[in-house]
């Protein structure tokens, strides 16, 4: 952000966007305005609606400051949610950082499945979240079900550190948090059998790499996007697994990638799960399927 020494033109609100939004744009920003506002209204502490109305409002030295070291940032493709630390899920905002992936609303639709598939045990609940990242699902379930019990667990420290932070934020104070591999859960959760079991795991194929948007590809955490050549390593795991921890009756909810969810359908029928059932997200990709634990 550059002044023109032939203009003494203020950088009032209006510039500045109007300025950063023609600046995205010329650089494939999909969405330029809309950034543009946000990182202004995080400088200055203002929602988008008091940038509209404050339009001819002066930027301080330290504010033009601020924004423009933000600006540069969105400029190379690191993504809004980072910048702003914060990502709303479900109605709740979340704490988000490079640590964890950032939550997408698609993946609110494998909240929606998994209370609406468990509602028969919403009272007693007891269920486990794998892979929880910034714990957006975990929280959620806890928080929309308080009389449940929630564990949830997640390979990186960092991203439990994340979740945790996120859990007293939210008052989701029915969630536990461990660290491990899946299923790798200590003797102090208590007892290993649950009603529902949920999962946004890693899902997208190493080979697919290159094609992904640099804000993803480049800033957000790997392990929490890949999931071996096909993408289905962890799934596959997933699935395989569950069976020895639910409960008869019990729910598997899965998020998977675009594509995905014939082949893990198909998997959870050979591994004995009933009523296996695939939901579209937003987009109208099918992005959750879910089923049932049979009779032992």
């Amino acid at each position: 952000m550059t002044a023109d020494p032939s203009r003494e033109d203020p950088w009032t609100i209006r510039r500045v966007l109007a300025w950063a939004a023609d600046d995205l744009k010329k650089r494939g920003n999909s969405s330029p305005r809309l950034d543009a506002e946000l990182l202004l209204g995080k400088v200055l502490d203002l929602p988008r609606v008091k940038l509209v109305i404050d339009a001819d409002r002066p930027l301080s030295k330290e504010e033009l400051a601020q924004y423009k070291a933000l600006h540069q940032r969105r400029r190379s493709g690191e993504p809004v949610a980072y910048l702003l630390g914060v990502r709303e899920f479900y109605g709740r905002p979340f704490r988000v950082d490079p640590r964890v992936l950032i939550p997408r609303p698609d993946t609110e639709i494998l909240v929606e499945v998994a209370l609406e598939r468990s509602q028969s045990r919403s009272l007693s609940l007891r269920a486990l979240d794998l892979c929880t990242g910034s714990g957006c699902v975990a929280i959620t379930i806890a928080r929309e079900r308080p009389t449940a019990r929630v564990i949830a667990t997640d390979i990186s420290p960092g991203a439990l550190e994340v979740a945790r932070d996120n859990a007293v934020r939210l008052c989701a104070f029915n969630v536990s948090f461990f660290q491990g591999d899946l299923f790798a859960l200590p003797t102090t959760a208590g007892p290993l059998v649950f009603d529902l079991i949920t999962a946004n795991p890693p899902y997208i194929p190493k080979t697919e790499e290159r094609d992904l948007p640099i804000d993803i590809r480049k800033f957000e955490p790997h392990t929490a996007l890949f999931g071996g050549p096909d993408g289905l390593d962890i799934l596959r795991r997933i699935i395989d697994g569950a069976p020895d921890f639910l409960d008869e009756g019990g729910v598997l909810a899965l998020e998977v990638a675009a594509g995905q969810s014939g082949v893990v359908a198909e998997r959870m029928r050979d591994r004995g799960f009933a009523g296996v059932e695939t939901r579209r997200d937003y987009g109208g990709h099918e992005r959750v399927v879910s089923g049932v634990q049979r009779k032992r």
